[in-house]
């Protein structure tokens, strides 16, 4: 269960048992899913790019998707679609409560 606290949500393209996730293009395809899911809604146009609210990323060499709250509040069905999908799929996901910032790039 994720936090209702965290800031992001970080689905990994890593299983439970530390094998890699198949197909190697399944953030891309699970953020293109739910790239109608916006601010402001669906307008035209909007499926050719990704939702600020579920992005395609790579951490540390490894394929991620990353789901901000704010799905949650606006579309309770489609939060839910994305951590059952990692749920089914027995991916491994993180949370995060704060960005790291430039500017704390000097503090040991």
């Amino acid at each position: 269960m994720v936090s209702i606290t965290a800031k992001e949500v970080f689905i990994q393209g890593i299983t439970r048992e530390g094998k890699t996730f198949r197909p190697s293009d399944w953030a891309e395809r699970l953020a293109g899913v739910m790239s109608q899911f916006r601010p402001g809604g669906t307008r035209p146009g909007s499926h050719l790019s990704y939702s600020p609210w579920c992005i395609p990323t790579s951490v540390g060499g490894v394929k991620c998707v990353v789901v901000h709250p704010d799905l949650r509040d606006a579309e309770p069905l489609a939060w839910e679609f994305c951590m059952n999908f990692a749920k089914d799929n027995d991916l491994q996901v993180f949370e995060a409560w704060m960005k790291p910032d430039d500017s704390d790039a000097s503090v040991p």
